[in-house]
């Protein structure tokens, strides 16, 4: 069985703490691999490397690490399936979707490209008698990322691209149950020309979190995962002067006005809402038809199509709609939340826990499931399921599904679907949601906008990627410089004035 080390110094190495964790193929159930879990002092010595490579990275010019970045992005694009395929068979999603797990985070490195006019500062020439005034941004040394399993490649790549770019070295720990696409992301960095060392990959679990948190000389931490492991992550990290950025849990709400296209409304619904079996904090999870009319007739319309998804292996090839979900405990806590809702009272009118398949009978597979008249005191609507699973929760108007979308504890993203460009203008000025699409289920951004939730979605004051990346890995320093005239006018005592 292939065991999986530790990216450091620009190649693996075996772990040396003697724990380890299995790597799962979700689709067979079976233990494919293992993964060697860092200790505190493995997280420390990979800190000190980054340390003592991080000063010549910085004094490289930007135009020089845009280089490797403009590189790096040639190679994605000669791995792209090799990198697909090692996020399929760990995480199980299919191949067309892990492609697009890799190319959203190579949107990102392409932005990234730009850092020699991103990272320009501002002049004042003038600014006193014989006094200029400038700013420059510079790099904050050593910058680490904890990613999740849901997208491997794309949010590394959100978290390294923009922090290598501005000068940082970076220590990456992504998710333990997928963590082959990480290590070989960077031995491509290595290939593009990246310095040894300014790219770090520390696999681990737990112990490993919380060395990085309490590590002095790791000056940021950027964190994607669930709500309270966010909030635990800020709060810690903040308390001992870090910068630090976290995004957590979503439930995110799409409402289907009566005007609305349905046909449109439902290819949106069942793709967001079952795309990658529903494991992307980005997934509608919730459909809210304002109106009786509206809500059955988008009840029958979708019953079908859900029922027709095609569910399987990513080896089926790219005629499976999604596959399983990324591990055993994953999928007996999807089943049970659907199980609340029946109990609750819900409509399950599209049941897929009895779901199997053949040859497959110990994988992770969970049905597609949808759900009508749920309420918001559910459980099932409460959580954040992360499987294939759709709530409808009917509104009686506009105003009942906003305020539905607003009380909700999450604001990571939001969906209006309408023909009425004055109830689109409406929604999207009112609503108290990150990111919203009109007409679009998914409203990530593109790599130069950033992507950010809010209330409980977000923690941190700048988004991921876009130009808020550059802000968040780089620190501004103002210098006022004064070249004397050769007329010396004696100390000054009172505070300095521009006359």
């Amino acid at each position: 069985m292939e065991t999986i080390g530790h990216f450091i110094d620009g190649r693996r190495v075996p772990g040396q703490s003697g724990r380890r964790a299995e790597v799962f193929n979700p689709a067979t159930g079976e233990a494919q691999a293992e993964v060697a879990l860092a200790s505190a002092a493995e997280v420390a010595a990979a800190v000190e490397r980054a340390k003592a490579a991080q000063p010549a990275w910085a004094a490289t010019n930007p135009q020089r690490r845009a280089r490797v970045l403009m590189k790096f992005v040639e190679l994605l694009n000669r791995d792209m399936d090799r990198l697909a395929e090692a996020i399929s068979r760990e995480h199980g999603k299919t191949l067309p979707d892990a492609r697009g797990d890799v190319q959203r985070g190579l949107e990102v490195a392409e932005f990234c490209i730009g850092a020699p006019h991103l990272l320009k500062g501002e002049f004042t020439d003038g600014a006193g008698r014989g006094i200029d005034m400038y700013s420059m941004r510079q790099p904050l040394g050593v910058v680490a990322g904890i990613t999740p399993f849901n997208f491997p490649a794309m949010i590394p790549m959100w978290k390294f691209c923009p922090a290598i770019a501005c000068g940082n070295a970076f220590i990456l720990k992504p998710s333990e149950r997928d963590p082959s696409c990480p290590m070989l992301l960077a031995e491509l960095m290595i290939e593009a020309g990246l310095p040894e060392g300014i790219l770090q990959v520390v696999n681990g679990d737990r112990e490993a979190v919380e060395a990085i948190l309490d590590h002095p000389d790791i000056a940021a931490i950027g964190f994607v995962g669930s709500t309270p492991v966010a909030q635990h992550i800020y709060g810690r990290a903040a308390a001992t002067g870090k910068r630090v950025q976290c995004f957590g849990g979503a439930k995110n709400h799409m409402i289907v006005m009566p005007d609305a296209d349905l046909d449109q409304a439902v290819d949106a619904l069942v793709g967001a809402g079952y795309g990658a079996a529903g494991e992307r904090c980005m997934a509608v999870s919730v459909a809210v038809p304002v109106g009786e009319a509206t809500a059955d007739a988008l009840i029958r319309k979708l019953v079908p199509r859900v029922e027709s998804l095609k569910i399987g292996p990513y080896t089926a090839g790219e005629d499976v709609d999604f596959g399983p979900v990324i591990s055993r405990e994953a999928k007996s806590r999807i089943l049970g939340l659907i199980d609340s809702g029946v109990e609750a009272g819900a409509d399950l009118v599209v049941d897929g826990r009895g779901f199997t398949m053949q040859g497959y009978e110990s994988g992770f597979f969970v049905g597609a499931c949808l759900f009508d008249r749920v309420t918001p005191e559910m459980e099932i609507y409460r959580q954040e399921i992360f499987g294939p699973v759709l709530s409808t929760v009917r509104a009686a108007s506009y105003e009942d599904a906003l305020e539905l979308t607003m009380r909700n504890e999450f604001g990571n993203g939001t969906a209006i679907f309408t023909r009425d460009g004055a109830t689109a203008r409406d929604f999207t000025s009112r609503i108290n949601v990150g990111m919203v699409g009109v007409n679009v289920p998914i409203p990530v951004p593109l790599a130069y906008h950033g992507f950010g939730g809010w209330k409980k979605s977000g923690f941190g004051d700048l988004n991921q990627h876009g130009p808020d990346a550059f802000r968040f890995y780089t620190r501004t320093k103002t210098v006022t410089s004064r070249w004397p005239s050769g007329i010396t006018e004696g100390a000054a005592f009172s505070i300095p004035t521009m006359e």
